[in-house]
């Protein structure tokens, strides 16, 4: 019986071309795909302007720009705009954007008068810049996917943070609870949950202002259980700080908290320090440096296998949702 051939890439040799966002991600990223990033110049003129010179051929290549849109947010945005317009001026066959994070999601709707939707404006530039398609990492709205009008992989870092979640579980002798931070957050707590057989729990908390935190309870049993806080993002860890002292005076085991991004700004890190979490669980989609320093109670756990694994798949068009069965 004669074996089937493999797939022949339907969009050119496979080309990674990285920004200076992230660049030990991106290097780790370049590594498990067993390829060297797209030769290129990528710097800022002394005025703040960027400037891209790619530095190899990619005619007719199927390229993959890799730039998290974190802090300083819009510089980074600029600089993965002017990468795309290189990469479409030197006649690459397609262009796939990378946002490990993708900055300005939390401005995906006009919650008052007279304000943007900043994440459609995004958007709309990474479009009329010339992508083919794009991935992000757990976006924090999802619709932020209908402002597109043309492919989205919305990837989860569910399978990178499960595996620890399920170590921690292992290690410990207590019942589990998972703990949703806003009500927003109960659709990912659910998910995680019904994979690790565990209850979970709402927080249901009011604000004053962005940022500022008036009034936190809990809706569910934590009595006695290790409880984990599920978020998307920790920005400037007033939610967690506030949560786990909630969990702890509920009567909860120990506490522990888990997000994807770290975007850990003003006083985040020290926040940390001082909360009663054993520890918080982040991915290394926006680097953390000397934020996850001995001492700090941050864990650093990394995706870019698993951003390695969609490149791959997307490249060879097969499945990307199979990646989270």
């Amino acid at each position: 019986m004669s074996s089937i051939p493999p797939k022949t890439p339907m969009f050119g040799e496979l080309k990674v071309l990285a920004g200076n966002s992230n660049p030990a991600l991106f290097q780790t990223v370049s590594e498990h795909l067993g390829t060297n990033l797209c030769a290129a110049v990528v710097k800022r003129f002394s005025d703040g302007e960027s400037f891209v010179r790619i530095e190899e051929n990619i005619r007719g290549s199927d390229v993959f720009v890799m730039q998290s849109t974190c802090a300083p947010a819009n510089e980074n945005i600029m600089e993965l705009l002017v990468m795309i317009d290189a990469l479409k001026r030197a006649s690459a066959r397609r262009i796939t954007a990378v946002l490990p994070y993708y900055g300005y999601a939390r401005q995906d709707r006009k919650d008052s008068p007279r304000t943007p939707i900043s994440a459609r404006l995004v958007a709309d530039l990474l479009q009329a810049a010339g992508i083919h398609r794009i991935f992000c990492l757990d976006l924090h709205a999802a619709q932020i996917q209908g402002f597109f009008n043309i492919p989205v992989d919305h990837l989860f870092a569910a399978p990178v943070l499960l595996k620890r979640i399920r170590e921690i579980a292992d290690q410990s002798k207590n019942e589990l609870v998972l703990i949703a931070p806003d009500a927003g957050g109960v659709e990912r707590a659910r998910a995680f949950g019904k994979r690790l057989d565990c209850a979970i729990a709402v927080v249901d908390k009011r604000r004053d202002s962005p940022g500022q935190i008036a009034e936190v309870n809990i809706i569910g049993d934590v009595k006695g259980k290790e409880a984990i806080i599920l978020d998307d993002i920790v920005d400037t860890a007033g939610t967690i700080q506030e949560v786990s002292k909630v969990t702890i005076a509920r009567g909860a085991k120990k506490v522990w908290a888990c997000a994807t991004h770290g975007v850990l700004s003003g006083p985040a890190v020290q926040r940390i320090k001082d909360s009663p979490l054993e520890r918080l669980l982040i991915t290394d989609t926006i680097p953390l440096g000397n934020k996850a320093s001995p001492g700090s109670k941050i864990e650093v756990l990394s995706v870019a296998e698993l951003l390695s694994d969609a490149i791959k798949r997307i490249h060879s068009s097969d499945s990307v949702s199979s990646l989270f069965v």
